[in-house]
């Protein structure tokens, strides 16, 4: 899985999930989406899977960049654009939605907007931080592998943490991966058959057996009694078999499609401008929280509406990225990137 695999990944990985909150917000509107197939199929990769890549591609910046500059270097990349469009949401809240409370559930509901709607966001930097601080420590796998379990197994269910606890080994996995990369590659060229097969046999196994509490929303990663060990467990490990299902898929598109003008513009155009769609989508999503509509519309006028608005997403998106992509500290307050010059510069998500 190298870096061309990963530009191609980031993207579907923001695309498909688009269409799970298309899933759970127009074409669901009650708890029916915990069921569906398609939602299931998609979450049971799209979480893990990002953030795998997200190990793998952080592993140069850092082993390379010193705590302090890796750190700032980060927040500036992910905390910065978060903060700017957490404030364009609260904006529209209060203009359209503004309501009399108090202080005290004012700021806890900031809070909980800032924390829960971009909480992918945070996943990210606090497993970055972790990472970082592992590899301070010592670099040796066993540390990293260590730091997984301990991480994944604390009893912490407070606000996002179960989510983070859930993410975070997935990240770790990623980092390995770079690190061994060619043993790697030798162990795939010889075994790649058998394992792939293994793989999907665990998959569909998972699958059929994934139900409401399987999703980490629900079991919060949790184990205290026989049923909630049975239900992480199926959790990880179907969401590793189906990650690696995915990776093999997407490798073999791109493989096959990598000529074709519209794989170039997934890969290359949504390949930068992941972090922003995910952003948009993210405010998009939680301001349609506060709105009731669609209870009374068929399931194709859900269809045509969901399609409508993952394109528009899309669309903004792109043409706020290529509004401000040059601007001076707006392209890194918007975006999370410097803006382009007429100097080559290296990707932020390749750090």
């Amino acid at each position: 899985m190298g870096a061309r695999a990963g530009g191609f990944a980031l993207p579907s990985y923001t695309i498909t999930g688009d269409t799970t909150h298309l899933i759970q917000y127009i074409i669901y509107r009650d708890d029916g989406f915990w069921y569906s197939p398609y939602y299931k199929s998609i979450y049971m990769f799209h979480m893990p899977l990002f953030m795998a890549i997200s190990g793998y591609l952080s592993s140069r910046s850092l082993l390379q960049k010193s705590f302090t500059r890796a750190t700032s270097d980060r927040a500036k990349q992910l905390l910065l654009p978060m903060l700017f469009w957490w404030a364009i949401m609260e904006t529209a809240k209060l203009a359209a939605l503004w309501r009399a409370t108090t202080l005290t559930s004012g700021l806890l509901e900031f809070l909980d907007d800032l924390a829960g709607t971009y909480w992918f966001i945070w996943a990210t930097f606090v497993s970055y931080l972790l990472i970082k601080i592992s590899t301070g420590l010592n670099c040796r796998s066993w540390v990293i592998t260590g730091s997984a379990i301990l991480v994944a197994l604390a009893p912490l269910t407070f606000s996002i943490s179960p989510l983070i606890r859930f993410t975070y080994p997935f990240f770790c996995f990623g980092f390995l991966l770079a690190q061994s990369r060619e043993r790697w590659t030798s162990t795939l060229q010889h075994h790649k058959p058998l394992l792939i097969l293994f793989l999907s046999i665990v998959t569909c196994v998972c699958f059929l057996a994934w139900g409401k509490n399987t999703y980490v929303y629900n079991n919060l990663a949790l184990i205290h009694d026989f049923r909630s060990t049975k239900d992480v467990l199926l959790m990880f490990v179907g969401s590793a078999a189906a990650s690696a299902i995915a990776v093999e898929l997407l490798l073999q598109c791109w493989s096959f499609g990598h000529s074709n003008r519209m794989a170039r513009f997934i890969a290359v155009e949504l390949g930068q401008t992941t972090l922003l769609l995910y952003l948009v989508q993210g405010t998009v999503f939680r301001l349609m929280d506060f709105i009731q509509f669609g209870v009374l519309w068929d399931l194709t006028t859900r269809l045509i509406i969901a399609g409508m608005l993952g394109a528009a997403i899309i669309a903004i998106a792109l043409t706020i990225r290529s509004i401000v992509r040059g601007v001076p500290y707006l392209s890194q307050l918007v975006l999370g990137m410097p803006p382009r010059s007429g100097l080559p510069q290296a990707k932020p998500a390749m750090n």
